[in-house]
């Protein structure tokens, strides 16, 4: 196991294919982690605020934007007038909102699953 990374915390949606491949790739990678549900234990509103200080500040990164929610709340014509407390707070209260799998540890930071991008971020010694 790397010693640099701890404490790994990810959430992730049972039925999503690409969650289940992260979940697979931190595995066979040997790091412990601790996997949440995400519609039922959506990211608290620090943990979002500490994903989007990594994403640039760009809200839109942290939302699912190809889910049923995400088009029936009309988001995407919404989010560029939203505030930031505002799209942070749907988002702690709805998981579904959430683009996953939503991967927070020391130093690490990662929505959605990019293999090289995770291993040059997890893996770095």
């Amino acid at each position: 196991m790397n010693a640099g990374v701890s404490a790994l915390k990810i959430y992730t949606y049972a039925n999503c294919d690409t969650c289940r491949k992260a979940v697979k790739w931190l595995r066979a990678h040997g790091l412990a982690f601790d996997e949440r549900a995400i519609r039922e234990t959506p990211p608290t509103p620090a943990e979002l605020r500490t994903m989007l200080a990594a994403q640039g500040g760009e809200l839109r990164r942290l939302f699912n934007t190809s889910g049923k929610d995400y088009r029936d709340q009309k988001l995407g014509e919404k989010l560029p007038a939203l505030g930031e407390s505002a799209a942070l707070a749907l988002l702690a209260g709805n998981g579904n909102l959430v683009k996953r799998p939503f991967l927070l540890g020391d130093k690490v930071a990662l929505v959605g699953f990019d293999e090289k991008a995770w291993a040059a971020t997890v893996l770095k010694k």
